[in-house]
């Protein structure tokens, strides 16, 4: 069955569309799931990841959160998620642009004009100050275009990264859901053998990225990372300080990697000839 990836705007109901979907599907949905893991791995509070992830960090919090392990953890979270059968849909974490290369992943925007998610996020927040409120979404969307941004390098806000787009405000969240179902029963957005290796291939190099971030010996070395059907090539220069053998027992250890082909490098001293 194909996996649903969803992003929406705040006031967009796509919280909404997306319960619906999972109720047809007859699975859950995946949001708050993930910050507890995160929160865990980085060594920070719950609401310390929180606040980061909605663009409200106080100056402390922005300085002391490690953005590159924010990112692979993020990644790690959503893949692993993506890899089990128990869920139907993943909603934000930029899951629509992490899975967008897997064929069975439907990457699903929900949108809706700035003036209507006002007025539905005033109503649903019983508040009368629409300043106040169209700047929280104003922070909100600027925290998330930033992060995707850094991570994947595009503008969430492009249709072109989705495969389909759902503006709400005259479509209801039974017509948009019904539109995603479309896909769901579309042929071409089937499992095949090649979808699942696709994201079995992704899902490796996920987790190899990961677990070498979390190793104290191997989370500063730059490492490009490839795996196909178990075999997992580590290439890049690393610094003269690091041991590229720690990479290999620290990949050696995860479970699914066949092989480790390690093509690291220690970076040579430069040599400065100086004219006498």
């Amino acid at each position: 069955m194909p996996l649903i990836a969803m992003t929406r705007e705040m006031g967009s109901l796509g919280k909404d569309v997306a319960s619906e979907l999972a109720a047809r599907l007859g699975k859950p949905v995946v949001h708050h799931e993930i910050i507890d893991h995160l929160a865990n791995k980085m060594r920070l509070r719950k609401s310390h990841v929180v606040r980061f992830l909605d663009g409200k960090a106080n100056i402390w919090e922005r300085l002391t959160t490690d953005k590159t392990s924010l990112s692979i953890y993020t990644a790690d979270e959503t893949i692993a998620l993506a890899e089990s059968a128990s869920v139907s849909v993943i909603r934000g974490w930029g899951s629509a642009h992490l899975l967008r290369p897997i064929r069975h992943v439907i990457c699903v925007r929900v949108c809706a004009p700035m003036k209507v998610r006002v007025q539905r996020m005033m109503a649903r927040l019983n508040s009368d100050d629409e300043a106040f409120i169209a700047n929280e979404i104003k922070l909100s969307e600027e925290a998330h275009a930033a992060i995707t941004r850094r991570h994947f390098g595009v503008n969430w806000q492009d249709p072109e990264e989705y495969d389909l787009v759902l503006n709400t405000e005259r479509v209801s969240i039974d017509e948009c859901a019904d539109e995603v179902m479309a896909l769901v029963k579309n042929p071409a957005f089937q499992e095949s053998p090649d979808s699942l290796q696709k994201l079995a291939n992704l899902a490796l190099e996920t987790h190899v990225r990961a677990a070498l971030r979390a190793d104290a010996r191997t989370e500063k070395m730059q490492i490009a990372i490839t795996a196909d059907q178990g075999v997992v090539t580590l290439a890049g220069i690393v610094d003269r300080s690091s041991e590229p053998v720690h990479a290999s027992e620290v990949v050696a250890a995860l479970p699914r990697v066949k092989e480790i082909k390690n093509e690291l490098r220690i970076a040579t001293a430069s040599r400065v000839k100086l004219d006498s």
